[in-house]
Order: C-alpha cells, then sequence, then structure tokens
C-alpha cells in the first residue's frame, strides 16, 4: 500500500492533493490501486496545513506571503513522510544528505572539539612534523595503547588533522600542518577548557545563572570598573595568551594599512606590545607607545626593553575609565579591543580616543565584525556565547561600530579589506576638526 492511499483515507475526500493544482488531478491517478510507485518516482508526501478558522484554528491575520513560503517550507521539511521522500528522490538526494551531515556536525561538534584538543594535549601534530609515524611508535610517544591511540588516530583522519598512508603509517594533513605553523592557535584550543566548563549548561549562561564563570574570572577587565587595581598575577595568563595570538592578526593589519605615513601610534589596550613589536619591524622610523592597565603595561615594558626597543617605544598604564589618554598619537589603534566591551563602555573608549588625537588624526579598530559572509558561525555563534561568558561585549557589525565612531566626533569612516576577514576587519576613521569642516 503506497503512502498515498493510506492518506486517502485518512484525509477528507473535499480536500485537494498535495502538489496539485486547482482541481488537478490526484498524485496517484495514472496507475492501477495498489501497485507500486516506479522505483525512481518516490511518492510525494502529505504536507499538512495549518487548520482554517472554520476547522478551529481560530481568527488568522493575513501573513506576507513570505512568511508564508516559510510556513509552508518549514512544515513540509519538518514532515517526515517528506524527508524520507527527499532522501529518494533523485533531485533532492543531495540535498537531503548534506542537510543530515550538517545536522549530525552540530550534535557531534563537541567530540570533534575535543579530538583536536587531545592532539593538541598529546602533541601529536609535532610528533609528526619530522615525518609518519606507525601505530607502535606513535602508541608509545603519546604513551596510549595501542587500541586507544588508534581511536584518536582514525578520529584526527576523519577530521583532515592526519592522513592514513598507504603503508599505515600516520601523517600530517592540511589541518594539522597548519596548526605547526600557527602555535597560537593552539594555545587558544587548550584555553577553551575553560569555556566549556562555562558553556555546561547554556541556558544558565543565557539566563545569568550560576556565579562567575571561568572566562569572566580569565578576563578580570571585562565589566571591572576598578581594573586599573587589578593586580600583576591577575593579568599574566590572559596577556600571554593574547600576545601568542597576535601575529597573524598583525600582519593582516599591516598589509591592509601600512603605517609608514604616521609618527607615533599609540595602541590603545596592547597588552604586552605584540602588535607594536610587529609594527616597528615592518616600519623602522615609526614611534610607538602603549596604553593598557598599569600590571600589563609593566610586562610591555619588559618586553620593549628585552628586545633593545626602548627608544623607540614607551608604556603608558592606567585606565580610560579615570583618566584621559596620554595626547600626541597621530594614530591610534584599537586592536581587539571593542568587542570585548558593552556599548557604554564602547563610547567612552572612542570618546577618550578622540581627545586624545589632534585634527587629521586617524584611528583603526581592528577586530572580528559580525556579518562577514562565510564566518556567520565564527562571530555569532563562537564569540557571542564566548563574549557572553567573559561577561561583556558582542561582536558588532561596521554600521554599527561607524554609527558609534560618529557619535564620538569621527568622521570619513570607511572599511579596507583584509586579507582573511574571519580573523580580522580594519575599520579606519579620522578626527576632523570641526570649524575646518565648516
Amino acid at each position: 500500500m503506497s503512502f498515498t492511499d493510506n492518506a486517502s483515507r485518512e484525509r477528507p475526500a473535499a480536500n485537494p492533493p498535495p502538489f496539485a493544482g486547482e482541481g488537478g488531478p490526484r498524485v496517484s491517478e495514472g496507475r492501477e490501486r495498489g501497485a507500486p510507485f516506479p522505483e525512481r518516482s518516490p511518492p510525494l508526501p502529505v504536507v499538512p496545513r495549518p487548520p482554517s478558522p472554520a476547522e478551529g484554528g481560530g481568527r488568522q491575520r493575513a501573513l506576507p506571503w513570505r512568511e508564508r513560503w516559510l510556513g509552508f517550507r518549514n512544515r513540509t521539511i519538518a514532515n517526515p513522510a517528506f524527508q524520507r521522500w527527499a532522501a529518494a528522490f533523485p533531485l533532492t538526494r543531495g540535498i537531503a544528505r548534506r542537510n543530515t551531515r550538517a545536522l549530525f556536525d552540530l550534535c557531534a561538534g563537541f567530540v570533534y572539539s575535543q579530538t583536536l584538543f587531545a592532539c593538541i594535549r598529546l602533541d601529536l601534530f609535532a610528533i609528526l612534523a619530522p615525518g609518519p609515524l606507525g601505530l607502535e611508535a606513535l602508541a608509545e610517544r603519546i604513551c596510549l595503547r595501542p587500541e586507544r591511540a588508534l581511536r584518536l588516530l582514525d578520529a584526527a583522519v576523519s577530521l583532515n588533522l592526519l592522513r592514513r598512508l598507504s603503508d599505515g603509517r600516520f601523517a600530517l594533513a592540511d589541518l594539522g600542518a597548519a596548526l605547526i605553523g600557527n602555535p597560537s592557535i593552539a594555545a587558544m584550543i587548550e584555553h577553551h577548557a575553560l569555556l566549556y566548563e562555562d558553556l555546561r549548561d547554556p541556558v544558565a549562561l543565557l539566563r545569568g545563572e550560576g556565579g562567575t564563570s571561568r572566562l569572566a574570572a580569565y578576563w578580570p577587565y571585562a565589566g571591572t570598573a576598578g581594573d586599573a587595581a587589578i593586580p600583576a598575577e591577575a593579568v599574566a595568563d590572559y596577556s600571554a595568551l593574547m600576545a601568542a595570538s597576535q601575529s597573524l592578526i598583525a600582519e593582516d593589519i599591516l598589509d591592509a594599512y601600512p603605517m609608514g605615513r604616521h609618527r607615533l601610534l599609540m595602541d590603545v589596550g596592547g597588552g604586552e606590545g605584540a602588535f607594536l613589536r610587529a609594527v616597528m619591524r615592518a616600519t623602522p622610523d615609526l614611534s610607538v607607545r602603549l596604553f593598557d592597565l598599569p600590571a600589563v603595561a609593566a610586562r610591555a615594558a619588559g618586553r620593549f626593553a628585552a628586545e633593545g626597543l626602548s627608544h623607540r617605544a614607551e608604556a603608558h598604564g592606567g585606565s580610560f575609565r579615570t583618566a584621559p589618554l596620554p595626547k600626541g598619537a597621530d594614530v591610534i589603534s584599537l586592536v581587539r579591543v571593542v568587542h570585548d566591551h558593552d556599548d557604554d563602555t564602547v563610547r567612552l573608549i572612542l570618546r577618550a580616543a578622540y581627545d586624545a588625537l589632534g585634527d587629521d588624526g586617524t584611528l583603526l579598530i581592528a577586530e572580528p565584525m559580525a556579518g562577514t559572509p562565510g564566518a556567520e558561525p565564527v562571530t555569532e555563534a563562537y564569540f557571542g556565547f564566548y563574549l557572553l561568558a567573559m561577561g561583556s561585549g558582542r561582536c558588532r557589525r561596521p554600521a554599527e561600530l561607524t554609527a558609534l565612531l560618529q557619535e564620538a566626533g569621527f568622521r570619513d569612516c570607511r572599511e579596507i579589506p583584509t586579507r582573511r576577514p574571519l580573523l580580522t576587519r580594519l575599520l579606519v576613521s579620522r578626527r576632523i576638526d570641526t570649524l575646518r569642516r565648516k
């Protein structure tokens, strides 16, 4: 008995068949009752429709056609009979399989990330960097029983972290090799253990239950009014993490916006000075100034001195919440700073930068931004929940940042394309004297 034959007994005879026009033929017309459908043409399923007011559905407002189409589409996709039909029909089979895989990937994503975490923790990529190794040798190196090591290795192969050679040995695949070249990514993966703890109950996190999160404790400046008094031991870990993860971002910023046109760059929230050290290497004639919390600025000063850069680099400790920024720079950078803070704090930062710049001064904002095509899961999902757990901030669209910049007094706001917008996008704006603009 076909699905359509069953449906014909369950549905009132007055109802038209699905996917048929007004007065059109029934789906089963043209074949004998009980005859099976051709193998390549599975029966179209019945899509339930919402009840009309006459059938007890109550008064319904007229919906725009897009909403009506969306409702029909979602009811269709949610129908198990349609899902079976789509998985069998040649023209929809590929879509159905891709959607099934995508949904399963969402369910299994935590396992994928923990597989990567295990590879990092066991130093597997560094072990394989010199060349392929067999199972027994690898198991001995990572201190696992061979059968357990094989389970991890097979999982890593499935995620394109490793590849299995024809002789059975294991070697780095594309993603594993990329991790070798970017140790900062490995540092962030290790750091994610804190995020996983905070996301153990995501609903509690969204409701603000459960007290201080692990990430809020790790980033002590987040949402803290008295941030200038944060002790040195509280900033060491996060300062080192930010320095380790800065290299790729610094390269992309400098490729998009060379600093040779400026004389003094002040990096606000500059951490241990990793970005400024990259700037000085790329721009030998530029002087730089770092502004951050006193305990962080002291670490930056030590870095500058250790690399013999103190004659070109200054480190100033303070808080933009309680004191003005030092004046004199003709360009100020905010690298991965704005998205750490809520709107009111961002307004304070931007106004402080505006007051510190002279006429024709330039402000750079470099960070991941919402609405980046192809990077929506990164900015909306990953950073959305990361910053929620941290206690403040969100990724903003360039238009939102532009509005905040203009509110602070900046003009000529524009975006400059970067090499990897998933990692960072770049907004440039200028302080233009009001009288001169008139």
